[in-house]
């Protein structure tokens, strides 16, 4: 006879272990499948992680896990061909526990966090490949995978199998992602000796620094660059619509190659040498591209339910508090023996009831506005650089005097109205 769990869990990400840790804790019978040879081996993220949603899980997290630094700074860096309008907030207090958010390296962190999981009395199982759900009567009963007999039951599936899933795909809860849905992500993990990082960046200790780069990074496609230190390496990466990388035609690596060469950049990474290349589909689409996440016997939770807020570049939040979520749910179904989509929907109205629902909400047409209006990044950026290097050279011209070259060279009547109506919109889709 096939084994049976009370849940099984597909995909050994931030959500799916969230889900798990959260089950087995609850005292359900739990199995995580997960594809690679070990959680995280397979994983990628620009590498930060988010305190107080872990935390929520397991308190004090920080004590054990295989975090790299607390970061102390964020920069934002609207970035030309040779100059950077560069905007930063570094705060002392992120330096105290509990602090606010880590860098981590997802092969060690995502080992550790299903370890957890594990000692709650979870069931990991690596390795292994989930071809399909298995359905009966129109309820999802259990998995098909690449094993030997390897049909498993469960009374709820989760699944967690990241933004292109193809177990939702399957059940028909979400089309082919569109070009103007997905972003494509590519990323070094460079070494490099942690005191030449702490003088670097100027940091002491534990302390790190992030940046997030706009502008000529992605050579005026919707996306962003960026770098985090960890360590004793750094995360260099870029990441731009598909929809753009295609009508361009540029090739990812190509944009990534160009950030680390950029006159701006190229400092802070030198004398580093080369340790991964990672590569990895973001989920763009927010709101709008969801789909379905319930159904009988079947939650879909994470990067696979589309849960990016790209505008704050925050993923890994969102997909802990969705797995946490899934597994109340599932409890509380447990507790009712019932497994219905009508039982399970609750998930879905306390996610959208969450921070989750409501900053997907808030920015859900906001990617598309900057698509559609690339001007955002290929002309007001190098506007902005433009103004900010006439105002800052000392050349005998008064201040005055500057001021009105700016407004002239900004344009007629008629351009300086559009500025103000975009930046309304901007204003609009994000407020």
């Amino acid at each position: 006879m096939a084994e049976k769990f009370d849940v099984i869990v597909v995909g050994a990400g931030p959500a799916g272990t969230s889900c798990v840790y959260t089950l087995a804790k609850g005292g359900a019978n739990v199995l995580l499948i997960e594809r690679g040879e070990y959680p995280g081996s397979k994983n990628v993220m620009g590498g930060v992680l988010y305190r107080k949603m872990l935390e929520d899980i397991i308190p004090d997290f920080y004590k054990e896990a295989p975090v790299e630094r607390q970061i102390v700074e964020q920069r934002y860096m609207m970035l030309d061909k040779e100059s950077a309008a560069t905007f930063s907030y570094k705060g002392l207090e992120w330096d105290q526990e509990p602090f606010n958010n880590f860098t981590v390296l997802r092969a060690k962190f995502d080992q550790w966090f299903a370890d957890k999981a594990v000692q709650q009395g979870a069931l990991l199982l690596n390795e292994t490949v989930v071809l399909e759900c298995i359905v009966e009567n129109g309820r999802v009963i259990g998995v098909r995978t690449d094993r030997p007999d390897g049909d498993v039951y469960a009374d709820v599936v989760v699944l967690a199998d990241g933004v292109n899933s193809l177990l939702a795909k399957s059940l028909g809860f979400r089309k082919e992602l569109r070009p103007d849905e997905a972003a494509l992500s590519v990323m070094e993990v460079l070494k490099l000796d942690r005191t030449i990082i702490e003088d670097r960046f100027n940091l002491e200790g534990n302390q790190g620094c992030t940046f997030e780069i706009f502008g000529d990074s992605t050579k005026g496609i919707l996306g962003t660059a960026w770098l985090y230190t960890n360590k004793d390496s750094l995360n260099i990466g870029v990441g731009a619509m598909l929809s753009g990388l295609i009508q361009h035609k540029i090739k990812p690596y190509e944009l990534l190659d160009y950030v680390k060469q950029h006159p701006m950049l190229r400092k802070y990474i030198q004398g580093s040498e080369q340790q991964e290349y990672l590569a990895h589909l973001i989920p763009e689409g927010g709101f709008h591209s969801m789909g379905k996440i319930v159904g009988d016997g079947v939650l879909v939770v994470g990067d696979a339910a589309q849960m990016v807020n790209a505008i704050h570049r925050e993923g890994s939040n969102l997909a802990m508090t969705s797995g946490v979520l899934a597994a109340e749910t599932i409890l509380s179904a447990m507790q009712a023996g019932n497994f219905s989509e009508q039982m399970l929907d609750s998930y879905r109205v306390n996610l959208m009831n969450s921070f989750v629902g409501s900053d997907l909400k808030k920015y859900k047409d906001t990617t598309h506005h900057f698509e559609k209006f690339p001007h955002y990044f290929n002309k007001y950026i190098p506007m902005l650089n433009k103004a900010a290097s006439q105002m800052f050279t000392v050349d005998g011209t008064p201040k005055r005097e500057k001021q009105r070259k700016i407004w002239r060279e900004i344009g007629t009547a008629g351009e300086k109205f559009r500025i103000a109506r975009d930046l309304y919109r901007a204003w609009r889709v994000m407020k």
